[in-house]
């Protein structure tokens, strides 16, 4: 995992979740509240992706192989996909089948009533401060870039993965109060399997956008559009007079391979010519920020090609 905020805020957001999960499911033991069920599963499966987040980044670094040229780099996505399955079945499936469950058996919470409320209200002082924590470390890497642009865009999962399971869990621990709160006054447990209902399409929700999100980085996404401009820019130097067409890929979140093919000067020797590709790989390098294998292909233009098989001709 790259050096930095990723990292950090992947762990803040692990220690907040296994406490809030164990603190949870006590809370359901006491109360047989369906949404705090629901919450605990949800805490502890947070917990368990914050673990595959930290488990991808160590084997993202592991050195190229011979079956594996180009190293390890996607790992981080691989594992940022199995986060969003995990979300989607532990977390989001889970809190649906319970929230059937308690509709099919509706009860109010009749044993210590004020223990959940006063989980809850704890739990979201502390989802709180993981989400500031994330959303800290996130400023520092959008920059200016509006806050879902930047999940949209980022090819680094870590970060927009736990600030989609921060913003999940806050907005879920909402739920699961309301939920709870109205099963307390109104003594109707069906007020609660709505909470748990609720938090189960939320959970669903965040689930599918980052599948789709994860799903994308696996096929393999371009450079961003601005390191896209910079590199087109660079190419074009000494004894290379324009760009005919370039590609990138991500190879994973800190690494881009870039093919191009460029036109050289007509009549340009082996030695010019080779000494130009490495001039335009200089150039890329010293534009972008992140660590690029570049691939560049010499050739004329149409019109340059024809001439130069007239001439031999």
């Amino acid at each position: 995992m790259a050096a930095g905020g990723g990292t950090k805020a992947v762990i803040a957001a692990l220690l907040a979740n296994t406490g809030i999960a164990v603190t949870k499911f006590v809370a359901y033991l006491l109360t047989q509240s369906s949404s705090m069920l629901a919450e605990s599963v949800h805490s502890l499966a947070d917990a368990g992706n914050q673990v595959l987040l930290l488990v991808g980044g160590k084997r993202s670094q592991r050195r190229a192989s011979e079956v594996h040229q180009f190293g390890y780099g996607r790992s981080r996505y691989v594992y940022a996909f199995i986060v969003s399955i995990i979300l989607f079945t532990l977390g989001g499936c889970f809190a649906l089948y319970e929230a059937w469950h308690k509709f099919s058996d509706p009860h109010p919470i009749t044993s210590w009533q004020w223990v959940p409320v006063l989980v809850l209200v704890v739990a979201i002082v502390l989802e709180g401060f993981s989400l500031r924590t994330a959303v800290l470390e996130a400023n520092h890497a959008r920059g200016r870039t509006p806050l879902l642009k930047f999940v949209r865009r980022s090819r680094s999962p870590e970060l927009p993965v736990i600030l989609l399971e921060d913003i999940g869990a806050l907005v879920g621990l909402v739920l699961a109060l309301f939920g709870v709160s109205m099963t307390l006054a109104t003594h109707d447990g069906r007020w609660d399997a709505i909470g748990s209902a609720a938090i189960g399409i939320l959970l669903v929700v965040i689930a599918s956008f980052l599948a789709v999100e994860m799903n994308s980085m696996l096929l393999g996404e371009a450079a961003l559009p601005e390191h896209q401009d910079a590199i087109e820019a660079a190419v074009v130097g000494q004894g290379i007079p324009s760009l005919i067409h370039l590609r990138t890929m991500h190879l994973g979140p800190d690494r881009v391979l870039v093919a191009a093919k460029v036109a050289v000067e007509k009549g340009a020797t082996a030695a010019e010519v080779a000494a130009a590709i490495d001039g335009a790989e200089a150039r890329i390098r010293a534009s972008v920020p992140i660590d690029t294998v570049i691939f560049l292909e010499p050739d004329l233009r149409r019109g340059q090609a024809a001439e130069a098989q007239a001439t031999v001709e």
